[in-house]
């Protein structure tokens, strides 16, 4: 990614959960970036276009710490927990920025960018999921490309209720993990190792 833009991507982080979304205008990022607000527009067209970027960062950020932390010489079920525990801790950590991007990518037309932003992770999830099925470890009969959007959607929607709708209670943070990870294992069909 070019410099200047992945400046400004970062820029718009701090800004936008400095101000929020709507009082935030593009000479504050330009400002915090450092750029003038002409070099701007050749990245983007507003404010709001750059949400889809600031995404595409938190996205590959949480699949860099999922692959950092999966070791796939562990069980399965404790690789599945892995992956879990990294999405529960991105989201918890980057709470205020998943809110942002969820009201950003609501409010204009980049909703169907989602799709495209996710892919790799999409990737990622089927791959892992694939290699366990072959192993005799998951149900035969499991689609890992569908399954792997599913799993994901499950385990972010359960992060995001956890941090971004309710106070982050760490009882609930504990129920819910362990509530996504029985429900994963059973669905996948996961057979004991």
């Amino acid at each position: 990614m070019d410099n200047k833009k992945e400046r400004i991507i970062h820029a718009a982080m701090e800004v936008f959960t400095e101000k929020g979304l709507e009082k935030t205008k593009v000479s504050d990022i330009v400002k915090k970036a450092g750029i003038a607000q002409g070099t701007f527009y050749i990245y983007f067209s507003s404010k709001l276009s750059v949400v889809p970027s600031i995404a595409e960062v938190m996205v590959e950020k949480t699949l860099n710490e999922i692959m950092k932390k999966v070791n796939k010489k562990d069980p399965f079920e404790d690789q599945m927990k892995d992956v879990i525990d990294v999405a529960f801790s991105v989201t918890k950590e980057y709470r205020q920025i998943f809110a942002l991007v969820y009201a950003g990518l609501a409010s204009t037309d980049y909703l169907q960018e989602w799709e495209a932003l996710y892919s790799q992770y999409y990737s990622w999830m089927s791959r892992f999921l694939s290699e366990a099925k072959d192993a005799g470890t998951l149900r035969q009969n499991l689609d890992p490309d569908q399954t792997a959007v599913l799993l994901i959607d499950l385990i972010e929607s359960a992060a995001e209720q956890t941090f971004l709708y309710s106070h982050g209670d760490k009882d609930m943070e504990a129920i819910k993990k362990k509530e996504v990870l029985e429900f994963s294992m059973y669905g996948l069909g996961v057979r004991p190792q």
